[in-house]
This record gives C-alpha cells, sequence and structure tokens, in this order.
C-alpha cells in the first residue's frame, strides 16, 4: 500500500486532484482496493478532501474468463465435431473434459449438432457458428439486461459493487504528518511547541447508548403496593436493621423460647456480633414477667426465661420485629404526652428464613408488614382492609382461614389463587396482637393493633404470571424478561360476587 500512497501524492502533486479513482486505478495497475486505503489515509491526515460515489456493475467468474480465453463450451463442441465429420459422443467427453457434457446440450438444444439414437454418432448439423458468448463476455460493459440476465443465468457473470473516489487537495497537502500523542521527548526537547498534532475528534465522545434500565419486577411491585398503602393512609416504618435481637424478634411477639420457630433449622443465627447490647432494661424486665408469670388476663408461658437467648442475633425472620420496635416507641410517646393518636403503619423490607427452596418458598424474600393501631377494631376491619388493599392491586380472588400465631389471637392465613399453578397460594398471615404484647410495652388497655405479613415475591408472582419464585428472584431470573413486565400502575377490580 505504501507504494500506491506514494503514487497517489505523486498524482495529486502533479494534478492537484483525481477525478476517479476507479479510472486512475486502471490505468496505474493498481488494485483499486488498495487506491482507497490510500484515499482514507490521507483523509485521516486531513491532507485531502473526497467525495464517493458506488457503482453497481458486472464482473466475471472463473467460469466466465475460461470462456472468454478459450470460447464456449457449445462451440468448442461443434469445432471439434466438424473437424471430424462424424464422431461417437464417448470420444467428445475424452478430447473435451468436463465442458462436453455443458457443451453438448447446449449444441444440441441449438440444433448445431444431431445425435444417432442407435449408433450415438455426433454430426454437425450446420456449417458454421458465432461464438456469441464468448463476444458478449468480452463487452460486458456494454451489454442490455436481457443478455446479462441470461449471462448471471449461467453463472458466467456476478454483480459488483464499488465505491469510486473524487479526491482534492486541502491547504494541509504535503505538510508534515501530524501527530496524534505528545511524548517526554517532545516536551523534554520543546519540539512539541513546533509539532502538528492531529486535531481532536470528540464526535463519538458519548460512547454507545445504554440499553438498560429497566425496573426489576420486585421495584414495581413495592412501588405500587407502598402508594396504595399511602393512598390508604399509611405511614412507612423505618427497616434498616437485617440483623435483629431475638429478643425483639420474638421474645417481645409474647413467642416463647422453646418455639420450633426459634431453632436452628429455621433460623439464621450470627456468629459475631453474637449478642445484643442494645435492649431496655425495664421492658425487658416485663416482658421477662409476662413470659414467666402471665398477666393482663394470660397465665403466661411458664417458663425460666432466659436473657441469654433473648440476647442472641440473627438474620431478622420477620418485619414483625420492625412493628414491634415502632408499637414500643408509640407506647413511649403516649406514656410521656398521654395521649394516644391512632396510627397506621407499613414496611416493606427483606427477612431471612432457614427454608427448603421449592416453587413458593425462598431462604431469603422481601415481607410487606401494616399495622393498624387503633380502639374498638378487631378482625372484621382486618379483613375489609384486605380487600380494599388487594382490590386496588387488581386482586380478587382471595380466601381466608383460621390459624394459630403465638403473639396474635385471632389469627388468620390469607390465600390468594396462582393462576398459573391453578391452585390457592398463601400470601400472608394475620391476626390481632395480643395483650401480653401491646399491654407489656405500656399502650393504652383499649387499644387493640391489627396486624399482618405478605410475601412481595408471591404477589409478584401472582400478578405478573410466574409459575416459580426463582424465576423472579435468584440467578436462573431471565434478565432480558424484565423488559416486558408492565410497569406498576394503581387499578380497582370489582370483589367475586359483587
Amino acid at each position: 500500500m505504501a507504494d500506491v500512497k506514494d503514487g497517489l501524492v505523486a498524482v495529486l502533486k502533479a494534478e492537484g486532484r483525481v477525478d476517479d479513482s476507479e479510472k486512475l486505478a486502471l490505468s496505474k495497475g493498481w488494485d483499486h482496493d488498495k487506491l482507497v486505503g490510500a484515499i482514507k489515509s490521507l483523509l485521516a491526515e486531513e491532507q485531502v478532501t473526497a467525495s464517493s460515489e458506488k457503482r453497481e456493475g458486472w464482473k466475471l467468474t472463473a467460469e466466465g474468463e475460461e470462456y472468454v480465453k478459450n470460447g464456449s463450451p457449445e462451440v468448442l463442441v461443434f469445432n471439434f465435431v466438424k473437424s471430424k465429420g462424424s464422431v461417437p459422443n464417448a470420444e467428445i467427453d475424452a478430447a473435451l473434459g468436463p465442458v462436453a457434457k455443458i457443451g453438448m446440450g447446449t449444441a444440441m438444444k441449438n440444433k448445431w449438432v444431431s445425435m444417432d439414437k442407435a449408433t450415438k454418432a455426433v454430426t454437425p448439423a450446420v456449417d458454421s457458428v458465432k461464438d456469441e458468448v464468448q463476444e458478449d463476455l468480452q463487452k460486458l460493459g456494454s451489454l442490455g439486461k436481457d443478455k446479462t440476465d441470461g449471462l448471471k443465468k449461467r453463472k458466467l457473470v456476478a454483480p459488483t459493487s464499488l465505491t469510486a473516489f473524487k479526491v482534492e487537495t486541502t491547504s494541509n497537502f504535503g505538510a508534515e504528518k501530524a501527530v496524534a500523542d505528545i511524548t517526554a521527548e517532545m516536551i523534554l526537547k520543546g519540539t512539541w511547541a513546533s509539532t502538528n498534532f492531529k486535531s481532536f475528534n470528540f464526535e463519538n465522545a458519548s460512547g454507545i447508548p445504554c440499553t438498560g434500565g429497566h425496573l426489576h419486577p420486585l421495584n414495581k411491585m413495592k412501588t405500587e403496593i407502598r402508594t396504595v398503602l399511602m393512598l390508604m393512609g399509611f405511614e412507612e416504618m423505618k427497616t434498616n436493621q437485617w440483623v435483629e435481637s431475638s429478643f425483639w424478634n420474638f421474645d417481645t411477639l409474647f413467642q416463647p423460647q422453646q418455639h420450633p420457630a426459634r431453632d436452628a433449622h429455621d433460623t439464621f443465627f450470627m456468629e459475631t456480633p453474637a449478642r445484643a447490647q442494645d435492649i431496655p432494661a425495664d421492658y425487658m424486665a416485663e416482658v421477662k414477667k409476662v413470659h414467666e408469670q402471665g398477666g393482663y388476663g394470660s397465665t403466661g408461658w411458664r417458663y425460666d426465661w432466659s436473657e441469654d437467648e433473648a440476647r442472641k442475633n440473627l438474620l431478622r425472620t420477620h418485619t414483625t420485629a420492625v412493628s414491634a420496635r415502632t408499637l414500643y416507641q408509640l407506647a413511649k410517646d403516649y406514656k410521656a404526652t398521654g395521649v394516644f393518636k391512632p396510627k397506621k403503619y407499613f414496611s416493606i423490607d427483606r427477612v431471612f428464613r432457614n427454608e427448603t427452596l421449592d416453587a413458593t418458598h425462598l431462604a431469603e424474600f422481601h415481607q410487606v408488614e401494616g399495622l393498624i393501631a387503633d380502639r374498638n377494631i378487631g378482625l372484621p376491619h382486618l379483613i375489609g382492609t384486605f380487600r380494599d388493599f388487594f382490590s386496588r392491586m387488581g386482586l380478587s380472588k382471595l380466601r381466608f382461614k383460621p390459624a394459630y400465631n403465638p403473639y396474635t389471637e385471632p389469627s388468620m392465613e390469607i390465600f390468594g389463587f396462582h393462576p398459573i399453578l391453578k391452585k390457592w397460594v398463601e400470601v400472608g398471615n394475620s391476626g390481632v396482637f395480643r395483650p401480653e404484647m401491646i399491654q407489656t410495652m405500656g399502650l393504652p388497655e383499649d387499644v387493640s393493633v391489627i396486624a399482618w405479613g405478605i410475601g412481595l415475591e408471591r404477589v409478584v408472582a401472582q400478578q405478573f404470571n410466574i409459575r416459580h419464585i426463582k424465576d423472579l428472584f435468584s440467578a436462573q431470573q431471565d434478565v432480558a424478561a424484565t423488559k416486558k413486565f408492565k410497569h406498576a400502575w394503581l387499578r380497582r377490580v370489582e370483589a367475586e360476587g359483587a
């Protein structure tokens, strides 16, 4: 390419321009692709400007070039037969080789030769023929469409595309080659001041446009649920404490220390730090008393309550620990002011359980927790709250089933119908907090607290028709599929049978 570039520079010095790179390449015997490379090199150095023109045409194939040199197969067959007068077909094959079969067929079709069916002898049928195929190939550039299509059909020509350039010199032509980078040597010697540097190209400085940024279905649903609950008058609790003490996670909820949920088979306990230090001493004494001796109409659990067990740290198993801390603060405010203010709270955050993984269970998942603290409320208000909440979420197929929780009485489970699994799936648990829990904190005796916890992943699976929960929240998730999930919005449906 260096020789071609030097030749191009010589032409430009002599004439100042190149009107047609294709013609120049033909006249100089240069490869046009190498000439284009030389032009682009001078363009990069800003020594020339160029305009391009795309040209469509035809070129000979290897078979076409052979026909130009030796003649078409049909003419070769005719000439051989003419020279022999009469010749067996096998002798033609032996003499002409591979072209004999092609040429024999075309010569027979043109009625230039004839064959005796009995003896297979071939004789000429005309006195002379003209090799029009060879002539057409020799003047390919001036042929009409019909003849060109005929040659293309015989695979003697192929389409070609060429971009020709018109080149003109600039004021930088012949100047010293521009340098891309400054070097330490230039700085030491001071030559950088007189060096011709390339100008910066900021045309593509912004890079490739980002195609990401799609929200995960869990984040979409969290946004929707948060908006729904705020419209229902709830305020959000602080949930920034994944590591919790057994006291706030279990004991303050009036859950006995022998309960199976507190086993290592169901809970992830912390090795470091192993013990909690921030438990209020007076409140811990009240919790110990109600566990051992009872109170507020209860006989308690009748066992020796262990402070060491209560101080064990763990990954919280439910966000009810957050609710317990919030209600304790609400009770402190009541003690300080003597005025109880009804409250509606919610939280959405991650919890951890030592679960066996299946289509509806994970070892870590998100829980939506809600509670209402007020006078004269109970289970009917809880069911009504659920129907209102889920209708805003677009779900109407709900069922409620009596259940047992150590810290709520009465208690009930919430089930929703899964459209893919075609069965009822538990989506949450709920109930009315027991007096042993809320009155130990110091809330008024006539105040009740209704509360619930809902598995966010299960709601998302129902809303987005996801069969297996690991398709949503694990390494098996198809990240590309998140682009197809609908964005969160609010909608209301009529209840079943309404």
